[in-house]
């Protein structure tokens, strides 16, 4: 198929989730307007789509370039407009009188997740390669906004709807039915019978799944690698509505964002949750299992990976893993062609199972030389992925010799950067051993662990699991105790960590506010732009506002408008903005402070972004001389 043909066909399944959504809702019940709010959004979303079909199928001459990187944002696009439409239609059957509390919280959190998700899909397709109009990109950048606007709001999880809601219910219905857990479990002994229910429910899983007749399916919209997805999408609106449809079993479903699960895991009444989600289900203040409403005994997560292990297989016959370019020996080069490796990947093979070997020199030798061939290309971050090296480089990292320890992590970074082996080193369970090398390894291993964190959490479900882990105080030790180039490290590792809310209370009680400022005291001046990106990201959370006040911070923003430089006075305007905000007391102070006479300067000498920053402060000093 050619590749212009493959991206209008795309864009044409995309449209077809489009038109379901916005013609099949019949908003009813609690959640009525949110229903109303999500399908208004989604409808705006048939303009860009319409663009990108018209463009896909013209003779541009751009049309089959820019199809290649359609893969990506398009999968990700129809994964969240499946998720949304699962979510109406759950949302519009939910009635308050007959439904516990719990279940009107659940969905809440549902339309977080969906509404984040379609936000996230959108920022990454690339218009410029599509051609948008204005007027569309203009009407993408509204829906956008709305979209951030809604999941702010759905983030307190607590809304006066809800909470009216459910005081209205009768005493019986208010109540759980099952609302203690019957006895508490030491942490190995809930290990053991967790894993060993999942176990027991992943074979009935199985045993189903292998059967004839599924009791209960989903439509997959897109669960499918590249080529899947291009047959699929080829056929266009018809095919979701064929009886033979691919489908996903409800119970390879994560109950919160109603997805397929990659990374199953347990919670403490037994049920499974993809990791991600049911962190940010905790992250927001819940205690209790979003499906039984029943309290957690403890917040572990245990690993399902029997579930996992039959999630993949099922994806393995179906088709549906992303793929890697990799195929019988053979690996997909960028103009199409392939080219034989056989023999690289038995030469890797070797290596890794060198790996394991009681000769520690061996070991040695091997880890290095894996260093060195991931660090080279990107085909041999394939090939070395391919033959499982990444489980076996894990359960080497927490190594007592300090050289194989260093080579290991380096590994990791280095196969990081290939953007299909981010998912893998998750799912081996990277995270905890990186963190430990972050706390106690050489100072190379730190520096480089600190990296690979960074690298990891450019996926945005990352950055929840890897916050959750332990990795933000390790990651402040570095930021104040570690070399120059471990503190850059750990620097923009926290920085995009910290676009997670949740992660920014985590890093207040961390000590990041007090390590911040002393790099802003810092008489070299060596790292004053990496602490003030910090704050300004950091200063719209309550918490580290008030850190941020506390810390005497504001005075030394100030000698920074007068002396900074352009980039610096530009991000200390926007935090002193930030502070100020609704905040009469912190006005005063920059007024006190003499703040009036540099911002005055900002507003006629300073960067585009600066200038509005500075005027916005200087309107609320003279409405506060006003009062």
């Amino acid at each position: 198929m050619a590749a212009g043909v493959v991206s209008d066909a795309s864009a044409a399944f995309l449209l077809s989730l489009v038109h379901d959504i916005v013609l099949g809702n019949v908003a009813a019940g609690m959640f009525k307007k949110d229903c109303t709010d999500l399908v208004r959004r989604i409808a705006l979303f048939t303009h860009l789509l319409e663009e990108i079909r018209d463009f896909a199928a013209s003779d541009h001459p751009h049309a089959s370039s820019s199809s290649s990187s359609s893969s990506s944002w398009s999968a990700d696009l129809a994964v969240a407009l499946q998720a949304a439409k699962r979510l109406l239609s759950a949302a519009s059957a939910h009635h308050s009188v007959n439904s516990p509390d719990g279940a009107a919280k659940r969905i809440s959190f549902q339309f977080q997740c969906v509404t984040w998700k379609l936000e996230k899909s959108l920022a990454k397709i690339p218009f410029d390669q599509f051609q948008i109009s204005e007027e569309v990109q203009e009407q993408v950048a509204l829906v956008r906004a709305q979209l951030r606007r809604a999941t702010e709001r759905y983030g307190s999880l607590n809304s006066r709807k809800v909470s009216n809601a459910i005081s209205q219910l009768p005493e019986k219905e208010r109540s759980n039915t099952n609302h203690e857990i019957s006895a508490k479990l030491d942490s190995i002994p809930e290990s053991c019978t967790t894993l060993r229910h999942a176990a027991d429910k992943a074979t009935k899983i199985l045993e189903r799944v292998n059967s004839s007749s599924i009791p209960s399916v989903v439509c997959l919209s897109n669960e499918v690698d590249s080529k899947g997805q291009d047959n699929l999408a080829a056929k266009g609106a018809e095919q979701t509505k064929k009886p033979d449809t691919l489908v996903i079993p409800v119970d390879f479903l994560c109950p919160i964002s109603l997805e397929l699960m990659r990374d199953p895991v347990i919670v403490a009444t037994g049920q499974t949750y993809e990791r991600s989600y049911i962190q940010r289900w905790i992250d927001c203040g819940n205690v209790t299992c979003p499906k039984t409403q029943q309290k957690l005994e403890n917040l572990t997560l245990t690993p399902n990976y029997v579930l996992r292990s039959v999630i993949n297989q099922w994806c393995a016959k179906h088709n549906i893993e992303q793929p890697s370019g990799l195929a019988n020996g053979r690996l997909k080069k960028s103009d199409g062609s392939f080219c034989d490796v056989s023999g690289d990947m038995a030469a890797i093979q070797e290596l890794v199972s060198k790996l394991s070997s009681r000769c520690l020199e061996e070991r040695r030798a091997a880890v290095a030389e894996i260093r060195s061939l991931s660090k080279r290309s990107t085909d041999n971050r394939i090939l070395i992925a391919d033959t499982g090296a990444i489980p076996v480089l894990v359960n080497i990292l927490t190594t007592d010799d300090a050289s194989i320890q260093e080579h290991a992590v380096t590994s990791i970074l280095n196969l990081s950067i290939f953007e299909n082996n981010k998912s893998l080193i998750m799912l081996a369970g990277a995270v905890p051993s990186i963190v430990q090398v972050l706390r106690a390894g050489s100072m190379e291993a730190r520096e480089n662990a600190a990296a690979t964190l960074f690298s990891l959490s450019l996926a945005d479900e990352n950055k929840i699991i890897i916050g959750s882990s332990g990795a933000i105080p390790a990651l402040v030790d570095l930021l104040q105790n570690g070399s120059n180039r471990g503190k850059k490290d750990a620097a923009t590792a926290l920085f995009n960590l910290c676009i997670y809310q949740g992660n920014k209370g985590r890093a207040v009680r961390a000590g990041i506010i007090t390590a911040l400022l002393k790099m802003l005291t810092d008489s070299r001046n060596c790292m004053v732009d990496e602490a003030l990106t910090i704050l300004s990201i950091l200063a719209s959370n309550h918490d580290a506002k008030a850190a941020i006040v506390k810390a005497s911070t504001i005075p030394v923003l100030i000698d920074l408008l007068r002396t900074g430089l352009p980039r610096n006075k530009e991000n200390a305007a926007a935090i002193l903005l930030c502070l100020c905000k609704r905040d009469a007391e912190n006005l005063a102070c920059i007024s006190r402070l003499g703040a009036a006479v540099p911002l005055t300067e900002l507003t006629k000498g300073g960067t585009e972004r600066a200038k509005r920053k500075a005027t916005s402060l200087l309107e609320h000093l003279r409405k506060l001389q006003q009062l």
